[in-house]
């Protein structure tokens, strides 16, 4: 017959809620090994189980009471024991409650009165208003005060100044976040429009509508130029600007040939300006008339379009193109100049997120 394991003869003793009655060669294990062999316990032995409070095993272990009636003795003990385990237990568990609940206490009075402190406020509101514009790049010690003064001016609805969008442009590029852009344009397309229904001059109406489509509001620009009285659209250049405009504007929401109409309109009335060649330039390009759009950024060259400026403008195309698209314009541009064009190369395909917004064009 096998031999009984560890915890059997533990509960046999009914001590297996003592943690050494099942730890091999242990004090109390030697002695339950002792009385199930039935060899006699030693003196230390019998001292060692009085020592627990193991009454009943030890009247057992001197044969002063029946297994049977340290059944019923030994069991109550067991249960007595285990009572006050417990309560032991749930007591400290209270303890350790109480010790946390204490120690939240005194953290959350450090944290009140560290929130408090005029630097921690000035530190969390200067980090809520660099995450508002997705600033999230280390400030260099020598721009932090102008530009959270820039985007403390500009937060608080005031229009930034020409020094400020110079640096901004300049040395400040690298803060100058997608998210901070649309908000400056917003303010400035606000202030224009506004300007527009006070004076009633159509050049306001021009300079919000620029405004509007680079902070994604195409569609307000558009209802902003239809509301220009054919009869303050006198002079060649006004036209022109408005007409330019526009067609950037319809552009921006998809109306490619309605885009191509107004450029054309803008390039008769004023055929001296880039700016009308640059956008029909753009517009071809989208329509997938690659000859005829390279031929009208080429005039937009002669008439005084930056290379840079229009590299710019075939970038934004590339970048909103589709993949398809994309090869087609890539290919293109590599087989009409591959030395001014290698840039395209190093640009990669993606799709636009912008969905439901206009998109942010130079033209």
């Amino acid at each position: 017959m096998a031999s009984p394991n560890l915890t059997e003869v533990a509960r046999h003793y009914f001590v297996n809620d003592i943690p050494g009655s099942t730890i091999p060669a242990s004090r109390l294990r030697g002695i339950l090994e002792r009385l199930l062999e039935g060899s006699p316990l030693t003196t230390n032995g019998h001292n060692y189980l009085r020592q627990l409070g193991l009454t009943a095993l030890e009247q057992l272990a001197r044969g002063e009471i029946t297994y049977e009636m340290f059944e019923e003795t030994a069991a109550a003990e067991q249960a007595k024991r285990e009572q006050i385990a417990k309560a032991e237990k749930e007591a400290l568990r209270a303890s350790i409650i109480a010790w946390d609940a204490q120690q939240q206490a005194r953290e959350a009075a450090a944290q009140l009165e560290w929130e408090k402190d005029p630097k921690y406020i000035a530190r969390t509101k200067n980090k809520a208003l660099r995450a508002r514009y997705d600033i999230e790049l280390f400030i260099e010690q020598e721009h932090f005060s102008q530009l959270m003064n820039i985007l403390r001016r500009l937060d608080g609805g005031q229009r930034l100044t020409d020094d400020d969008v110079l640096w901004l442009r300049t040395e400040g590029k690298d803060y100058f976040s997608e998210t901070f852009q649309e908000a400056f344009h917003a303010r400035e397309a606000a202030f224009f429009a506004g300007e527009y229904r006070r004076t009633s001059d159509p050049w306001n109406a021009v300079n919000a509508s620029s405004h509007y489509r680079k902070c994604r509001q195409a569609q307000e620009a558009h209802d902003l130029l239809t509301s220009i009285p054919a009869q303050r659209q006198n002079a060649s250049k006004l036209r022109s600007a408005i007409a330019t405009t526009h067609g950037g504007v319809m552009r921006d929401l998809g109306h490619l040939e309605s885009a191509l109409n107004f450029g054309t309109q803008a390039h008769a009335l004023t055929p001296k300006d880039f700016r009308p060649c640059t956008l029909l330039g753009a517009v071809n390009f989208e329509l997938g008339n690659y000859d005829i759009g390279q031929d009208w950024y080429a005039k937009a060259a002669e008439r005084g379009a930056s290379e840079r400026s229009i590299d710019q403008d075939l970038r934004s195309i590339l970048l909103h193109a589709d993949q398809v698209k994309w090869e087609e314009i890539k290919a293109f541009l590599l087989r009409d100049d591959p030395v001014r064009y290698s840039w395209v190369s190093n640009l990669h395909p993606h799709k636009s997120t912008s969905k439901g917004k206009s998109r942010d064009k130079p033209n």
